[in-house]
């Protein structure tokens, strides 16, 4: 049975190498309004990076699951508590591989502007909007919906731990080899499909999602048809439904449904 809302990862799932977009989606998103379906791009990257990419599209789950946006508004903004962010910041100031943070608003990023080349570059791929800053102390109190990190020699590796001793009850998701992700306890892209599915009237059974890596463990879990990318990490592919090369062979055919 067809879908009716499908949730899309970005790197590493729906964009290439280069993440770029297929260059046929502007017709996969064409063919999925003509049967009724609904394509969710899901993602860590902030609203106005997506908003950017897809400027024909107005739903989006974006920041892993903390801005869930429907018909161009934003349905749900989960913040961090205060005393979370501190305590994680705190932490990352303890660390002492070299690694940027990044403290994320509904609208925008905080960025260091003492922040190096790299991790600029790094930034740039998933901030669209961004405030180079002179001291992240003084945001503490902002609302903050995710603190994102980016370490170079592996954000597992270095930043995991620490963050883990200092918010155990916040989410925690490795989102890539170089990125990690705090969003507040309960909040992750499996939960933001459960909002979307309540919102469009959709049974989680008429959902299904595409993701890669571990920030999307939640998405394909809660999803009613889960499919990992044959690059996806080991524990996606223990609970995805099936595997996946490229996400879009499920409109190469008349009739999409025959993928699932």
């Amino acid at each position: 049975m067809l879908p009716q809302l499908i949730a899309l990862d970005m790197d590493g799932t729906l964009l290439d190498g280069n993440g770029q977009l297929p260059p046929d989606f502007s017709a996969i998103s064409t063919r999925a309004r003509q049967l009724g379906v609904t394509l969710v791009p899901a993602s860590g990257r902030q609203l106005a990076t997506l908003q950017e990419m897809f400027p024909h599209e107005d739903t989006f789950i974006a920041e892993n699951g903390s801005v869930v946006v429907h018909d161009n508004r934003v349905i749900s903004a989960t913040t961090l508590p205060t005393a979370a962010v501190r305590a994680a910041v705190a932490a990352l100031r303890t660390v002492d591989a070299a690694h940027t943070v990044v403290l994320c608003t509904p609208d925008t990023a905080f960025v260091h502007k003492g922040a190096d080349e790299q991790a600029r570059a790094e930034i740039s791929k998933y901030y669209r909007s961004v405030e180079w800053v002179d001291d992240l102390g003084a945001l503490l109190d902002a609302d903050i919906i995710k603190i994102a990190a980016y370490c170079a020699d592996g954000s597992e590796k270095h930043l995991h731990q620490p963050l883990l001793a200092a918010v155990p009850e916040h989410n925690i998701a490795i989102s890539g080899a170089v990125w990690l992700d705090v969003m507040a306890a309960g909040v992750n892209k499996g939960e933001a499909l459960h909002t979307m599915a309540e919102l469009l009237a959709v049974p989680m059974s008429r959902t299904a999602a595409f993701g890669d890596f571990l920030n999307d463990y939640e998405l394909l879990r809660e999803a009613g048809t889960a499919i990992a990318m044959e690059n996806a990490h080991p524990k996606l592919k223990e609970i995805a439904d099936s595997h996946s090369p490229t996400q879009y062979r499920i409109w190469c055919h008349d009739s999409p449904a025959s993928a699932f």
